[in-house]
């Protein structure tokens, strides 16, 4: 059996036997931990495509032409999205995650020398609060991975499975509360866990909202970033003594890679083309020249990197650089700890919101829970480390295998089926 965590930003794959759970194969070499598979797909064409580390730098000697694929996850609950359009073709959105999933098995089957059709997948506590679309969000997963060549699909949200996880670690019964905050969702479990058999009255409360990593990203660009790229231009028309700014529509326009590419193919396009000439000064002109760059050579996905690479930074230090460079953009700041903090406070209320209303399910008060176990990458931020120490108390709070545990957790959730 194949335990998959597949996740908004990144995947992974462990293998299970009756006898045992074997730690996550290494599906990408030419990533720094092969283990973890990056959610990426990239089309050059509609007859070719690229998977994880390599989509990323395929994309790249390409001059980003073609449509590189990423966070699709976060889609599975929306009605509205149906598929993508890949040249002249649409390919659905179970078929974008079935590639995915048929790609890591292909290599977990190439690399134990065996064909695996039985797997655990991960899902988020709650796709959505409409149980229609939660409960059609796991259908097309389901059809993902039988697109993928998987006979045999059983679920396990992913905040139990890292409870699973954590098991194994406990030598009596704990209340243990589960942060999984990802790239799509951020998850919340209160469950009873300790070192004898996991019954379902052990679950006290589940929870989730869909606002995580990428979010917060998108609030960072709009906020701190969309500056460089015109969002506070000024301009005036030729013959006229109004002096316009710049419609928020931009700003809505750089909210996440995928809003990017789509730019170049609406109708804001040719607006913020013309009025590049109708800028009051020269610095208005060299943001609208960003802009127009950004969007012609499709730097969604570069850009959205560097923002990565902030963020981390200032999980790390008080204050860290925001660079992003290429042929006639040149964007350079210091972000402080904060500041970025400030800025992504409405997100994050979202989240500790989320967090309170689960813990309140539960019928526990915060001196109750024994356990804080934290997982996904999100939750590395200092702001979401900060709350959960002052609301729990710093000996509470453990920080695991930021992206290992729940993937873990679906192997011995796997080894109890076979």
């Amino acid at each position: 059996v194949y335990a998959i965590d597949y996740g908004t930003s990144n995947s992974l794959l462990a293998h299970v036997t009756k006898d045992r759970a074997f730690d996550p194969l290494p599906l990408d070499q030419e990533a720094s931990d092969p283990t973890v598979f990056r959610s990426l797909l990239y089309f050059p064409h509609q007859n070719q495509c690229f998977y994880g580390q390599k989509a990323v730098s395929e994309y790249a000697q390409n001059y980003g032409e073609g449509r590189l694929i990423r966070s699709v996850k976060k889609y599975l609950p929306s009605t509205r999205f149906v598929g993508s359009y890949i040249e002249d073709r649409v390919v659905r959105l179970e078929d974008l995650i079935g590639l995915f999933l048929l790609e890591m098995r292909k290599r977990a089957n190439a690399h134990l020398d065996c064909d695996v059709t039985s797997v655990v997948l991960g899902r988020p506590a709650k796709f959505s609060f409409d149980p229609s679309e939660d409960k059609m969000a796991e259908y097309r997963l389901k059809k993902a991975a039988e697109f993928a060549g998987f006979k045999h699909v059983e679920f396990l949200a992913e905040p139990i499975a890292a409870a699973f996880d954590m098991k194994q670690k406990l030598t009596r019964d704990q209340r243990v509360l589960v942060v999984d905050l990802g790239g799509g969702t951020s998850d919340f479990t209160v469950i009873r866990i300790g070192p004898n058999d996991y019954r379902p009255e052990d679950l006290l409360a589940l929870g989730g909202v869909s606002v995580a990593g990428d979010l917060i990203d998108g609030r960072f660009v709009e906020e701190e970033v969309s500056p460089y790229f015109g969002a506070n231009v000024r301009y005036r028309y030729p013959g006229s003594s109004n002096v316009l700014k710049m419609p928020p529509v931009l700003k809505d326009c750089l909210c996440s890679p995928a809003d990017i590419v789509q730019m170049r193919k609406g109708d804001h396009y040719e607006f913020f083309r013309q009025i590049q000439h109708m800028a009051l000064n020269e610095e208005d002109q060299k943001y609208l020249k960003h802009l127009m760059v950004l969007s012609e050579d499709q730097l969604g996905f570069e850009l959205y990197e560097s923002v990565d690479r902030c963020k981390r930074g200032l999980s790390e230090s008080a204050s860290s650089p925001f660079d992003f460079k290429y042929p006639e953009i040149d964007v350079h700041f210091i972000e402080g700890r904060s500041r970025f903090n400030q800025v992504i406070e409405p997100k994050v209320l979202q989240m500790t919101d989320c967090l309170e209303e689960t813990l309140k399910q539960s019928g526990l008060r915060h001196s109750e829970i024994d356990l804080v176990y934290c997982t996904g990458g999100t939750s590395k931020l200092f702001c979401i480390q900060q709350y959960l120490h002052e609301k729990f108390g710093s000996e509470k709070v453990v920080a695991s295998g930021f992206f290992h545990s729940v993937v873990a957790g679906l192997s011995r959730y796997a080894q109890s089926l076979i």
